[in-house]
């Protein structure tokens, strides 16, 4: 073999025999069925040449020099236990292809072998392997969703809208636009984007560009060589080289200077980066999360925004809702919070109490889930839940009239209620003060599902 390149995904089958005759043979058969192969006549190097999810199977001969069928599956297995390895055996041989199928091997065809039986083991082989690769995608998809639910809490529509759109970003290679008010949780949401895609093992590295000095924010960004400047000594990475392979996310990209948004648009063109003093143009395999909490539109119809660098950027635009547009989502995120800080703090859980709950709902949180996850800490610690302009904002709002308040209300504190372990309706309507029958009609009327422990309905 004398490539160390990937197999390509569209190969079905390999088939390594080291006899060139049967090897012929054996690759027209499969041809002829309309499955594609790649003949080889050793097994040399091939386990690095299978990625973990190759849709294909392997068919080999147990005797072969150099790297035999049973080592062979050794190999394999050791990357990925669950590939379909089918091996060829010689009469004298079947006490050695026993051994292989106890150590995992799919299948064994003892010499001679009808064409036909090779050709049902393969197809069997691949819908096995279809199946698997099926239950692996469908196990990683709801890992995903659990992280992005743990990192991204809430019920409200606007929230569940967000994760969705995170997880269709999040495989694609496109760059990203967030944009978000302060304390709303963009880095949170740029980490997701990074940690969900085919970049997780590689850096993410996160710049506040509004923290940086003009002066220093091109060296930071695009590093620099010896003597570039006054007091450049030495050579130095910058971000975007240092993030190659990986994420880099850019924040408050608004206060970035003219000359600067005139780089990045180069560097997010061409994916090469200069380094200041330097003529070498590196070349860069990154994606990059910008975020900013102002209008780009308007700024560069302002003439303080580069309106290329602005629609280059907005291909791919997140907008995360502000707290205040996400109702009972803040009694939820409130008790999330407070639980990780008593269970950090090693302190008895705290309840919210009516009270507090109405204080919640109607405060209408500047600092977004920063400001709430403060006011949290707080409580967890035995602190009076005190919130910033609270006497204005617990007003009653002056939206709607009376009865949509108190149903808006009323949804909150069933959702709430709903985001606490209850193993069935019953315990859930104690919880609430309400009949059973009263409760399912709620949860209709609101459009909310209980899906806790096992139903009580016919008790």
């Amino acid at each position: 073999m004398t490539t160390d390149t990937a197999i390509d995904s569209r190969i079905q089958v390999v088939l390594i025999d080291d006899d060139p005759h049967l090897r012929q043979a054996l690759s027209q058969t499969l041809d002829l069925a309309g499955l594609k192969i790649l003949p080889l006549s050793d097994a040399t190097g091939l386990q690095a040449r299978i990625e973990r999810d190759w849709p294909g199977v392997i068919v080999s001969d147990i005797r072969m020099p150099g790297i035999d069928g049973l080592e062979l599956l050794n190999q394999l297995h050791a990357h990925d236990p669950e590939l379909p390895v089918l091996l060829i055996t010689g009469h004298g041989d079947v006490p050695l292809a026993v051994q292989a199928m106890r150590a995992g091997a799919y299948d064994f065809l003892e010499k001679p072998f009808a064409s036909d039986a090779l050709l049902d083991s393969v197809r069997r082989a691949l819908a096995l392997r279809r199946l698997v690769l099926d239950n692996r995608s469908l196990r990683l998809e709801l890992s995903d969703r659990q992280q992005l639910s743990t990192r991204l809490v809430g019920l409200s529509t606007p929230i569940q809208r967000l994760r969705d759109q995170i997880g269709a970003l999040a495989a694609t290679k496109a760059d990203v636009l967030i944009l978000g008010e302060t304390g709303a949780g963009k880095e949170v949401v740029a980490r997701a984007l990074h940690d969900l895609s085919n970049r997780r093992a590689g850096p993410f590295v996160a710049i506040n560009a509004g923290a940086l000095a003009e002066s220093v924010v091109e060296s930071e960004l695009f590093g620099h060589e010896p003597g570039a400047f006054t007091g450049a000594q030495k050579r130095r990475i910058g971000k975007f080289e240092f993030a190659n392979g990986g994420t880099l996310f850019l924040d408050e990209i608004e206060s970035m200077s003219m000359d600067v948004q005139v780089k990045l648009l180069r560097l997010l063109q061409e994916r090469v980066v200069e380094r200041l003093g330097g003529n070498q143009q590196i070349p860069l395999d990154i994606r990059v999360i910008a975020a900013t909490k102002e209008d780009l539109r308007h700024a560069a119809d302002q003439g303080r925004f580069r309106a290329d660098l602005y629609y280059r950027l907005n291909v791919a635009p997140l907008r995360i809702p502000p707290l205040r547009e996400r109702g009972e989502d803040a009694l939820v995120l409130f008790q999330h919070f407070a639980d990780a800080a008593s269970l950090r703090h090693g302190l008895p859980r705290h309840e919210l109490q009516p009270g507090h709950r109405a204080m919640l709902l109607r405060h209408t949180w500047p600092g977004n889930v920063r400001e709430l996850q403060n006011a949290a800490e707080r409580f967890a610690l035995g602190l009076e839940l005190e919130l910033e302009g609270a006497a204005q904002a617990n007003m009653p709002s002056s939206s709607g009239g009376l009865s949509e308040q108190v149903e808006a209300f009323e949804r909150a504190l069933i959702a709430a209620e709903l985001t606490r372990p209850h193993s069935s309706v019953r315990s859930l309507a104690e919880a609430l003060g309400v009949p059973r029958k009263t409760l399912h009609d709620k949860l209709r009327k609101h459009g909310l599902t209980f899906s806790g422990g096992g139903s009580d309905d016919n008790e």
